[in-house]
């Protein structure tokens, strides 16, 4: 199997190569940016699989297909909205949200091993699907939770929630009256829930709603710290996996 990686954060190029390693796939070659995409391709036969990070540094990657005909299968590697994807996942293509978990990327190799590309044609509209993720369909997002509080019911407006967040096998909103409420649902179902635009997943742990950011410091290993104007009781960081997207995000 001839796998290469296009991804321009190299140490997430390296760590997925290792996680690959430890599953028995050999990563031939690390690209990290559309230019030195284009000119690998150019230059060499098309390997059998791609991990494809969406966002180089120097532009979306599907500016590789404008020039080069790949027909390899290809597994994408991204922070973008997870419902997206879900629009134009086909047999020859699957994709890992980062930061990328070890059981995810088990079965997306399981998923290519047994995909028989002799028998099935490789046919991917990348102008469609760059389509959906510079301009995602409209969809309407959850605007509100219903949270149980003793023998009552409480309407927890999604807007008024700083940050979602995961403790103790619990899923919590806290909200900018300084309440945390438990709900009944994941940070992988809110995942699908939530409108990319106003809420970003930080690190497995954490959500939080661009309005109520009140300050985003630079923090140890390229990290970044988030205050929230009102959540206070644990730190929030952003994963260094996600720094990148989170800065793309508040813009």
């Amino acid at each position: 199997m001839n796998v290469i990686i296009i991804e321009d954060e190299k140490p997430a190029a390296r760590r997925l190569s290792r996680l690959l390693a430890e599953l028995g796939v050999e990563v031939s070659t690390m690209l990290h940016s559309v230019d030195e995409s284009i000119e690998w391709f150019q230059n060499n036969p098309q390997p059998d699989l791609i991990f494809l990070d969406i966002q180089l540094s120097d532009g979306l990657s599907f500016e590789i297909f404008d020039v080069v005909d790949v027909k390899s299968a290809i597994i994408f590697t991204t922070a973008f909205d997870e419902y997206a994807l879900q629009a134009f996942k086909l047999n020859s293509i699957d994709y890992l949200l980062k930061p990328i978990d070890d059981e995810d990327l088990e079965k997306a190799v399981k998923k290519y091993r047994n995909f028989k590309p002799e028998n099935q044609k490789i046919s991917v509209d990348f102008n469609d699907i760059k389509k959906l993720l510079v301009d995602p369909l409209d969809r309407e997002y959850k605007k509100r939770f219903t949270v149980k509080v003793g023998q009552h019911l409480k309407i927890v407006n999604a807007d008024d929630v700083e940050c979602f967040y995961s403790e103790n096998k619990g899923t919590y909103a806290a909200t900018s009256e300084g309440r945390n409420y438990l709900l009944d649902t994941t940070l992988e179902q809110l995942e699908e829930e939530l409108s990319p635009k106003v809420f970003f997943r930080v690190s497995r742990k954490y959500f939080v709603n661009i309005s109520h950011i009140n300050d985003i410091i630079s923090y140890t290993n390229s990290r970044l710290q988030i205050k929230m104007k009102c959540y206070n009781e644990q730190e929030i960081i952003v994963s260094r996996e996600r720094v990148k997207d989170f800065k793309l995000w508040l813009e």
